[in-house]
């Protein structure tokens, strides 16, 4: 049973930076692609970033484009967001997810079988 643990969030102050893990385990499998989504309080699960283990390819949400860096470690199997000049508006609960898809409309949450369980980012201002 493969497993999707993320890490890394805690409170930070506006204009500050966090890394966030995500760590598959409990199994072997092949994602074509990791992404990250985000729940704020109040509202819908939104994409933020996407990296591709296939290809180059890396897509952002235009809200944190700038500002977010998705990227991923093929020896470690860990996908990384580093994200800087955080916002108030960032705060959320950041879920790493990932699909064996190949094709499919990255951020539509109901292309992905496998999620974490969240960690939650507070940004104060």
């Amino acid at each position: 049973q493969v497993q999707l643990v993320e890490s890394g969030g805690q409170l930070v102050q506006s204009g500050g930076s966090l890394r966030l893990s995500c760590a598959a385990s409990g199994g072997s499998f092949s994602p074509t692609w990791t992404s990250w989504f985000r729940q704020g309080p109040g509202k819908e699960r939104e994409f933020v970033a996407a990296v591709s283990w296939r290809t180059v390819g890396l897509k952002y949400a235009d809200s944190v484009k700038g500002r977010f860096t998705v990227s991923r470690d093929n020896a470690k199997n860990l996908v990384y967001l580093q994200m800087n000049s955080l916002k108030p508006d960032d705060t959320a609960i950041y879920y790493c997810a990932a699909t064996t898809r190949t094709t499919l409309q990255l951020s539509d949450r109901t292309n992905y079988a496998y999620w974490g369980q969240g960690t939650q980012v507070t940004v104060s201002s």
